[in-house]
């Protein structure tokens, strides 16, 4: 049996690794030469991910 805030701790790794994800695939293609009307509404979706995350650990009083 697992404990909560181990449960926590692994979905909050997850989470993160999403959002890192999500960050280096629109820096990626902004390095790339993709078209702006591309990266910003990545970049919206990378910042929502990130943000998701960083509640997600401030409700559980996890530190950075």
């Amino acid at each position: 049996m697992e404990s909560l805030v181990a449960r926590d701790k692994v979905q909050a790794k997850k989470k993160g690794m999403v959002a890192a994800a999500a960050w280096g695939g629109t820096i990626g293609l902004g390095l790339l030469s993709a078209p702006w009307l591309l990266v910003v509404p990545l970049g919206a979706g990378a910042s929502y991910l990130t943000y998701k995350w960083f509640m997600f650990r401030a409700k559980r009083g996890m530190r950075f």
